[in-house]
């Protein structure tokens, strides 16, 4: 069972303590289940990541193929829903796969128009794809003022707990 604090702030702790750093997430989680299955309370536990920086991946090149091709992918969800919205409201005159194809195109052809009238506005400004994402330099673990020892003592008895910072 999943408890929200009784301050009704679940992002806050009352007193937090630093127990612990790591450098991976991976590692910070897995000590708060190394915690969990030891019984201790881990609602008095969170981990913060600190040191975000935005990381952009480069991708690839923008082409007009590769400008077109997106934008007929991504207008496949919504030609999905128009077809199903025409099946559901033309009472049956159609077959279902008919108003299911003629909405996918519609789709296909609107997120087309839509890329390639962003495309020619950008004026070459942007002309890659890429991935975003926010990521922390290193994790801490941090307990309830009242918790804090306790955690730090279940934590050495952690195998590998020397790698603990």
């Amino acid at each position: 069972m999943t408890t929200i604090p009784a301050s009704g702030r679940p992002f806050e702790l009352e007193y937090p303590q630093k127990v612990a750093d790591f450098t991976r997430y991976e590692d910070a989680q897995a000590a708060v289940d190394f915690l969990a299955d030891e019984k201790f309370p881990v609602e008095n536990l969170m981990i913060v990541g600190t040191g975000l920086r935005s990381v952009e991946r480069v991708i690839g090149r923008k082409t007009w193929g590769s400008v077109i091709a997106g934008g007929a992918i991504s207008g496949l969800g919504m030609g999905l829903f128009v077809g199903l919205m025409l099946f559901l409201f033309s009472g049956g005159l159609a077959s279902p796969w008919v108003m299911l194809l003629v909405g996918l195109l519609m789709g296909a052809i609107i997120g087309v128009l839509s890329a390639v009238l962003a495309y020619s506005l950008s004026g070459g400004k942007r002309d890659f794809d890429s991935m975003r994402q926010t990521v922390a330099s290193s994790y801490e673990l941090l307990c309830e003022h009242k918790r804090a020892e306790e955690a730090r003592q279940v934590l050495a008895r952690r195998p590998g707990a020397s790698q603990i910072a």
